[in-house]
């Protein structure tokens, strides 16, 4: 069936206010997710941003190791 977006609001309107809450909960998250396609892409965007600070010297490398405590002392 094909919806025009007034339909849509009528039908949606006279859900339950359990089922607009429910809807209206998965609509904002939509929103905030990025799709899977979206978030590699962000991901790729800060790989390059963080190698070209490591090759233009303004960002230094450390061990795995030392990552991890730092990481482990911030969330203790």
């Amino acid at each position: 069936m094909s919806w025009n977006l007034e339909e849509l609001e009528t039908e949606v309107l006279n859900l339950s206010l359990e089922g607009r809450a429910r809807l209206a909960e998965k609509l904002i998250l939509s929103l905030d997710a990025p799709s899977e396609e979206e978030n590699l892409h962000l991901w790729v965007v800060e790989a390059e941003k963080r190698l070209k600070a490591l090759r233009e010297g303004k960002a230094k490398e450390i061990p795995a190791e030392e990552a991890f405590r730092r990481a482990r002392a911030a969330i203790l």
